[in-house]
């Protein structure tokens, strides 16, 4: 139906939805930022924030999870061998850390870290093998989407603060779950548990 007073030019400027800034990233490969085009006026803001034809290496996301933590919280590493994530922050401010256990990977063993906020919109996507979390740079509500259903043998973790890392989490007093708080570092991990770069992203 055609609004009064709207011409065929100007409905194709309100309505297009261009592909966003995509790229892959410099310092782990299989890793890609999404750069969203943000659309508004004076009753806000829409930001289109996930589209399956933007990760043609990935598979179809089958579950959509939401967190809620507050500031100094700090969430991970854990890693997946069969799962990857996409990663959002609708509220407030996260600094992801990113870190390569893909033996064999040309990227093996690099640490990214990055801010991701709801004023930038940032989205990272997260192949297998590649390790993840965050800090709470602020209360927060981080939404995540999973290409895998939950699976505990696939829940996975290395320590957060191995210093074969060389994590910057940005908070001075982290607090973490009693499970992070207890995983492996990098060089204790289960050879069968260790990753490697066939794993399809």
């Amino acid at each position: 139906m055609r609004r009064p007073g709207q011409s065929p030019e100007v409905r194709q400027r309100l309505y297009a939805r261009p592909v966003p800034a995509i790229h892959e990233s410099e310092i782990i490969k299989d890793v890609l930022i999404v750069n969203p085009d943000r659309h508004g006026d004076e009753r806000g803001v829409f930001i289109e924030t996930y589209r399956r034809s933007w990760f043609p290496l990935g598979r179809e996301m089958v579950q959509a999870n939401r967190g809620e933590r507050k500031a100094g919280a700090v969430v991970g590493l854990h890693y997946h061998l069969h799962q990857a994530d996409y990663w959002t922050v609708p509220r407030g401010r996260a600094r992801v850390v990113l870190h390569d256990l893909r033996e064999g990977s040309v990227t093996d063993r690099a640490t990214l870290s990055l801010d991701i906020d709801a004023d930038n919109a940032l989205g990272v996507f997260i192949p297998p093998g590649v390790a993840h979390g965050f800090a709470s740079l602020s209360d927060l509500t981080i939404a995540y989407m999973v290409d895998g259903y939950y699976n505990p043998a696939d829940e996975l973790g290395v320590a957060w603060d191995d210093p074969e890392i060389r994590a910057d989490w940005g908070v001075k007093a982290p607090v973490l779950s009693a499970r992070d708080q207890a995983n492996p570092r990098r060089a204790e991990l289960e050879v069968a548990l260790r990753p490697h770069a066939a794993l399809r992203s």
